[in-house]
């Protein structure tokens, strides 16, 4: 398997799902990074809010009327709060700092030491996702794909909430994702894929993977480069 840089956009519902921190989750998947990494292969990994964004942004939301920017600030903290997790149980093989800005002027590809295996990133600023995190620092790394961890197995084409005939796809272009899930993002969306974060990752010719995070042997063939359930858009 040819040695490089993997961008993996963690989604919040893996860390914190609605019942807590999924701590079994956590070290099924550390165990599978740290081999990963024992192979010469890297990780850059960004996470999500999940629920614990949403808690508090609902909570605040009881008390008083309060402005899109504190959704915003709420969401990134989370964020940030849950890259300290992921940065914690790799702190052996993790680079110290946690990117808190994909388009700082630092030389993340220098700083990324060899000796790394892993740079945690997390939320930026109000008005974009982790998922946008994901596509700038897939550029400023040069890697073609990202691997998006979520907590379903494949995109529909409608939401299968809302629709009894949504069909399942395993490929798909930007422009029909991009018919999905529209061009909006707000604070706490719950897409596959953020809305711009789409539409960058379409101009800078990027592969989007989508698949269910916690079937760790899932992740483990896509890595490899074998047959796994899952939506590639591209």
């Amino acid at each position: 398997m040819e040695k490089k840089i993997y961008v993996l956009s963690l989604g919040g519902s893996l860390i914190v799902p609605a019942a807590g921190i999924d701590w079994k989750f956590l070290r099924k998947f550390r165990e599978l990074i740290l081999k990963e990494i024992k192979r010469g292969n890297r990780f850059v990994i960004i996470t999500g809010g999940g629920s614990t964004a949403r808690s508090y942004q609902k909570a605040a939301n009881r008390v008083v009327k309060f402005t899109r920017d504190d959704s915003d600030w709420l969401g990134v903290h989370a964020t940030r709060l849950n890259a300290h997790l992921i940065k914690t149980i790799f702190r052996n093989v993790a680079h110290p700092r946690i990117n808190k800005n994909p388009r700082t002027k630092e030389d993340l590809t220098k700083n990324f030491k060899k000796d790394e295996g892993v740079m945690v990133a997390a939320g930026w600023r109000p008005g974009w996702s982790t998922d946008y995190v994901s596509v700038i620092l897939a550029e400023r790394f040069s890697a073609k794909t990202i691997i998006n961890l979520s907590n379903i197995d494949l995109v529909y084409d409608k939401d299968p909430d809302k629709h009894k005939d949504a069909k399942s796809v395993k490929e798909i272009s930007w422009s029909a994702f991009r018919r999905i899930v529209g061009n909006k993002w707000d604070p706490g969306l719950s897409a596959p894929f953020d809305p711009v974060a789409s539409k960058q990752a379409e101009r800078s010719g990027l592969k989007v993977i989508i698949i269910n995070g916690r079937k760790i042997d899932n992740l483990k063939k896509c890595l490899d480069g074998k047959r796994f359930l899952g939506t590639t858009i591209k």
